[in-house]
């Protein structure tokens, strides 16, 4: 069905708590999964963006600034409206899996991880559509 839903693409949550939040697929099930019979995908996302950053601030309110709160959710592929941006996954996609779900101490061990490579990424000036927040 949705074959345009890649690892790597950049989505936006439609539907829920998490709506109008960027995400990047990590993992796609288009046929579903036993514990979820539908077309679904592992997604990792920004709850909080970071802040805008001038000259004038301390390197200390630059660290502050730019601290990023991921999260990580299975999505329905109905409430995720996929973009054309892609982000390079290497190092994130050994960290979430399935089995990631099903203990609350994996799942923090993956947000941590997911933190420190989203605010690499955005520290280095990488992929900045991904790192800045909607508005409509």
């Amino acid at each position: 069905m949705a074959k345009f839903l890649k690892p790597g693409k950049v989505a936006i949550v439609t539907r829920g708590r998490y709506a109008g939040k960027k995400v990047v697929i990590i993992k796609p099930h288009d046929d579903g999964t036993k514990s979820h019979p539908f077309g679904h995908a592992l997604v990792a996302g920004i709850e909080r963006y970071p802040l805008k950053v001038t000259k004038r601030h301390s390197e200390k309110k630059v660290q502050k600034r730019t601290r990023i709160k991921p999260f990580i959710k299975v999505v329905n592929y109905n409430h995720l409206m996929p973009t054309r941006y892609t982000l390079e996954l290497d190092t994130i996609k050994n960290v979430l899996t399935t089995d990631t779900f099903k203990e609350p101490s994996q799942r923090e061990d993956a947000k941590k991880e997911i933190k420190k490579v989203f605010e690499e990424r955005h520290r280095a000036g990488k992929n900045q559509w991904f790192f800045t927040k909607l508005h409509f």
